[in-house]
């Protein structure tokens, strides 16, 4: 991998060019707890992406993975994770790309197209629906359960899954633990109408986390979605249905 100085963070950061074709750039952004090989390679993503002639540039987002780890929740805002994606963009060239991110990198994604819109081409959101104006979605304690010592009983079960799924990505549980305080910003009706590119919202039909997708869709003007049968949150991120609707979706869009 390789690293940059995102205004004094260290950022790591893969960039794939495309097999054939014109190269149009795509930013992939992971979800919480994973980094881009779990998100975006071990799912194929970056393979079938750059073998449909795509440059495919993927993050790991600041206190995950090489990237560096910090320990203040209020350097965890999504506007400061979508500044080290602008950054990112920045040092390499890019003036603009697709921009597609999952589950807590597909909130980082919309504060990125709303913040940065010059910047985005279009916004891929998976993962992620009307909770991102709700703010509903995961309960709370997951925090705390990373914080736990070793063994010890989470709140609940999804608490107890975020805690694993960390110890299987061999996260850093204290930074992931000030991320998860600092990084759930919600957007308004109001600001979600303003996002205006062109936009994918991808959700599982068994997701419980991010709520409706064709809800968040409906509030934006030209976006559409993606329901992704029989998937929850941790399975649609890599099936096929997801993988196809976005391939199509990038072939057609301006």
């Amino acid at each position: 991998m390789q690293t940059f100085d995102s205004d004094g963070v260290t950022i790591a950061f893969i960039d794939v060019p495309a097999n054939a074709g014109p190269g149009d750039p795509i930013l992939l952004i992971h979800g919480f707890a994973s980094n881009h090989a779990v998100n975006w390679v071990n799912t194929l993503w970056v393979r079938i992406l750059t073998q449909a002639g795509y440059r495919v540039v993927a993050l790991d987002n600041r206190g995950h993975g090489e990237s560096q780890k910090l320990y203040d929740p209020a350097l965890y805002g999504s506007d400061a994770m979508a500044g080290d994606a602008v950054r990112l963009l920045d040092h390499l060239g890019i003036a603009r790309a697709d921009v597609m991110g999952y589950s807590m990198g597909a909130r980082i994604t919309a504060h990125l197209a709303l913040d940065h819109p010059n910047r985005v081409r279009s916004a891929l959101l998976g993962g992620l629906g009307m909770h991102l104006v709700e703010g509903r979605g995961l309960p709370a304690g997951i925090a705390e359960a990373l914080e736990a010592p070793a063994g010890a009983p989470a709140p609940n079960p999804t608490a107890q899954a975020f805690r694993t799924f960390a110890e299987q990505t061999r996260s850093d549980l204290r930074a992931l633990a000030a991320c998860m305080r600092g990084s759930r910003q919600t957007l308004s009706r109001a600001e979600i109408a303003q996002i205006e590119q062109p936009a994918l919202v991808s959700v599982g039909t068994l997701d419980t986390v991010a709520g409706s997708a064709t809800g968040l869709a409906a509030l934006m003007p030209n976006a559409r979605a993606l329901e992704i049968p029989d998937r929850d949150h941790s399975t649609a991120v890599g099936a096929k249905v997801h993988r196809d609707g976005v391939l199509a979706f990038l072939a057609a869009r301006p």
